[in-house]
């Protein structure tokens, strides 16, 4: 396997006539940079930051990624395919060939100063997370939470990065007035599977200290148990709740892995290197609970599954979440605070 990478291969681009590609790995003793590359960052100003999307399965309508592309590299994420629309490949690229939208906050703040805007919860995050490493350098979501903060506007955040815990302050502020709410992802409480899956992303106890350290400073905290891979982590959802609720967190879901478009070739080709012995087994557990297939763009269907397994996972869930989560819920997003004048509303 390549160390520290989710994808295996870079598929071809659907949006192109031609391609490159290896056909026979076993004659080749050493990679080339486009089999095994480094970060390279490409740097964009965009024209719209907000992206509004009309599933069915997400609450959130808005939301702004900073970033496209991901070196956290989990080999089953969806936003993978969201790549090939850039000219880049769902595979290798997708963890090595990052978009950085350098303007973002100050786009973010232009589009929420009209007045035609009306406020609504905008999610940091729903495609690529907002605290990948490049986050470190480029601070992006920083300074969308501090637009945020300027004009008292709701946001939410989703990442599986402890990164978060440096925006503490902003975040403390947001939370006074109930403008922010963070979730958390966690996949399983294995390592070494993490390591595999996950392979650039924060330790599970890093994560949990991160809800540990959100929690304690007021700030509302749930958590993804997501995705469940039938034959791979759907073991460990009872440990997965039993551990988030005793950090702090407020609230839990889950769904369960669905490889849409390329996903599905990238996933099979990284289990039967990760976990050969087993390989056969895992695809053929997350087909029965889509219907004979490794994709599923049934609304609603496509995140809980169906059939007899997939009605195991839920029930499991609920069963362990009455015991460890009863009577908790995360609090409503304030739609009130909102200054369209920023600061300057104030006088």
């Amino acid at each position: 396997m390549l160390k520290g990478k989710g994808a295996q291969s870079n598929p071809a681009n659907p949006f192109f006539k031609n391609s490159m590609s290896i056909e026979h790995l076993e004659g080749i003793d050493e990679f080339t940079h486009e089999e095994k590359p480094g970060v390279e960052v490409f740097e964009e100003t965009t024209k719209n930051v907000i992206s509004r999307n009309n599933s069915q399965d997400i609450w959130f309508e808005y939301s702004i990624n900073p970033y496209q592309g991901c070196e956290h590299g989990c080999v089953y994420c969806y936003a993978r395919n969201s790549h090939t629309y850039w000219g880049f490949s769902a595979g290798l690229d997708f963890e090595s060939k990052i978009v950085v939208k350098k303007d973002v906050a100050r786009q973010f703040e232009r589009k929420i100063s009209k007045s035609d805007w009306k406020v609504q919860p905008i999610m940091l995050s729903g495609n690529t997370d907002c605290y990948q490493p490049l986050e470190r350098k480029y601070k992006l979501t920083r300074s969308l939470l501090e637009v945020a903060l300027k004009y008292q506007h709701p946001i939410a955040i989703i990442t599986k990065n402890s990164l978060i815990l440096r925006d503490i302050d902003l975040l403390q502020e947001l939370a006074k007035n109930s403008l922010v709410s963070v979730c958390l992802s966690i996949t399983a409480m294995d390592e070494k599977l993490r390591s595999l899956l996950e392979p650039r992303t924060a330790s599970y106890r890093r994560r949990l200290n991160t809800i540990e350290e959100l929690s304690k400073n007021g700030i509302p905290v749930m958590v993804m148990n997501a995705p469940i891979i039938p034959g791979l982590n759907d073991h460990e959802m009872p440990l997965v709740i039993k551990s988030t609720a005793e950090a702090g967190a407020r609230d839990i879901g889950y769904n369960v892995v669905r490889l849409n478009g390329q996903i599905g070739q990238l996933f099979e080709e990284w289990v039967r290197k990760a976990f050969p012995d087993r390989a056969d087994k895992v695809l053929s557990q997350v087909k029965r609970v889509h219907g004979g297939h490794l994709n599923d763009s049934r609304w609603k269907m496509r995140l809980t599954g169906e059939g007899e397994f997939s009605t195991m996972i839920r029930e499991l869930f609920l069963v362990t979440k009455k015991r460890y989560y009863d009577n908790r819920k995360m609090p409503p997003l304030n739609l009130n605070a909102f200054r369209r004048g920023g600061h300057y509303q104030l006088f």
